[in-house]
């Protein structure tokens, strides 16, 4: 963004609740543990720090990766969404979180709402805004994934507040196991899916969930499988994943490619050859499976 673009009366508009917004969320600072400027920083100042935000990742150095709001229709929708944070050095992933803010602290009330079958009318049980939003995070460094509830109100964030361990459902008979997969089908093909979950034995019905929370109901055990076959020519992004793919893997899961390689976060902004599609799995024995099926049914799908 530069004064050229800031000319037209909506996108100073929209630039002052920009500011407004950074200066008040520096403002609670202290509420993490954290200081806040000595004073509230100006418009160019915040200006010069978004326009850092121009690192292209690659193999070497350190970078950031976000997406502020990942799962925009679940967002627009007031359903699922996700705020994803990672850090990459030298092309690993070496910290990650998730922040979701509509997802279900009760694993009951998560299945109740993202069944194919589930009408969409029906009431929900879970309506109390303290019974959902967390936040899960996993450092390289250290073993495991946590997660805690939203501070709400005045309440600060003091370690450990309520943070809890989180691990993979254990789980390996697919008869039992639950999958998820994106919502729409532009972004991956339903029917393939429905095919593989037959052909290992899946009998539930899918959760079709928007953002990364799906990586996050790996991780805390809500379901076993997430599988993402996109469109010929798709090339996915490394914020679609960077932080998912690193709280799955502390909670102790497995994410791959289609192929049983690992996603490789050192190519750029995109998951360069990546072999047909995505699956995270709860742990090795469902992955194999998946993976297997994946060569026997890929020949005669239509991707």
């Amino acid at each position: 963004m530069n004064r050229l673009e800031c000319t037209s009366n909506y996108s100073v508009g929209l630039l002052s609740a920009v500011v407004k917004t950074v200066n008040e969320c520096l403002a609670e600072a202290p509420k993490y543990g954290l200081q806040s400027p000595a004073r509230e920083l100006g418009t160019w100042e915040i200006l010069e720090a978004i326009s850092r935000c121009n690192s292209t990742g690659g193999p070497t150095g350190r970078h950031w990766v976000l997406d502020p709001v990942d799962g925009t229709l679940g967002f627009v929708r007031g359903d699922q969404y996700a705020v994803a944070l990672a850090l990459i050095e030298n092309g690993k992933v070496i910290l990650g979180v998730l922040g979701c803010p509509n997802y279900p602290l009760k694993k009951e009330c998560f299945h109740y709402h993202y069944k194919v079958s589930t009408p969409k009318l029906l009431l929900q049980p879970c309506s109390d805004t303290l019974e959902k939003g967390c936040v899960i995070y996993a450092k390289k460094s250290c073993n495991g994934a946590w997660m805690q509830p939203l501070v709400h109100g005045d309440k600060k964030l003091e370690w450990p507040n309520s943070a809890s361990l989180i691990q993979v459902s254990s789980i390996d008979d697919p008869a039992h196991a639950t999958f998820c997969e994106p919502v729409e089908k532009r972004n991956s093909n339903h029917s393939f899916t429905a095919g593989l979950a037959h052909s290992v034995g899946l009998r539930k019905q899918p959760l079709r969930v928007y953002s990364m929370v799906k990586y996050a109901a790996i991780a805390r055990g809500d379901a076993e499988i997430f599988m993402k076959f996109a469109r010929t020519g798709y090339r996915e992004k490394i914020w679609d994943h960077a932080a998912g793919v690193i709280i799955v893997e502390a909670a102790g899961g497995v994410v791959t490619d289609a192929g049983g390689r690992p996603l490789d976060f050192s190519k750029g902004v995109y998951l360069e050859g990546l072999d047909r599609g995505i699956i995270v799995c709860s742990g090795p024995i469902l992955h194999e499976k998946i993976i297997g099926a994946v060569y026997a049914s890929w020949d005669s799908s239509n991707l």
